[in-house]
């Protein structure tokens, strides 16, 4: 892999680290840490292998200055990118194109999101995620005059679209248990 590609691919495997959870249906998504888990391990440079070290060269001479916490996350962020599919890759460099494009306080209004995300209790991480893919399967002009209508409201506004569409959903049944079984009749 060339120098300028290098840098790119260990960009996108940091981003995709440090966002790549929120994509992830709810089941697939890590648990989050418990409040009084013990301080990450370090890892140790000849733990990796050869590709990985390759990818994270620009590390070598100060991975062991670096904390663990990042370690693991370089570790698992260039495991993450060697496992990928080159079609994977190209919509990663994409992404971390985007990102880059973005201006600072749209990156940091981001990370800030990110952040309250990370905080919400499991179920409700789980809702979120559950309106996020409910919110793709609209037809892009309904999500587009969605997008409008919430842009141009005040905040009580907001808060009234939102009571709506609660109220929607729990009008709506719940969903049936997939059948099971029938009896067989002799």
């Amino acid at each position: 892999m060339n120098k300028p590609w290098r840098s790119l691919a260990l960009a996108a495997l940091l981003l995709c680290g440090a966002f790549g959870a929120a994509s992830l249906p709810a089941q697939e998504a890590a648990p989050p840490a418990p409040a009084a888990a013990a301080p990450p391990a370090p890892v140790a440079w000849s733990s990796m292998s050869p590709d990985q070290q390759r990818l994270l060269s620009k590390f070598g001479t100060q991975w062991n200055t670096l904390p663990p916490a990042r370690q693991q996350a370089l570790a698992h962020g260039s495991e993450r990118w060697l496992g990928m599919s080159e079609a994977d890759k190209t919509q990663a460099r994409q992404r971390f194109q985007h990102w880059q494009a973005l201006p600072q306080a749209q990156r940091q209004a981001l990370r800030e999101r990110w952040h309250h995300f990370q905080s919400l209790p499991p179920e409700q991480q789980a809702a979120v995620r559950q309106n996020f893919h409910r919110f793709q399967q609209l037809p892009p002009a309904r999500r587009q005059l969605l997008r409008e209508q919430w842009r141009n409201a005040s905040p009580a506004q907001r808060s009234q679209m939102v009571e709506h569409a609660r109220a929607q959903r729990d009008k709506r049944p719940a969903p049936r248990p997939p059948p099971g079984p029938r009896p067989q009749h002799h």
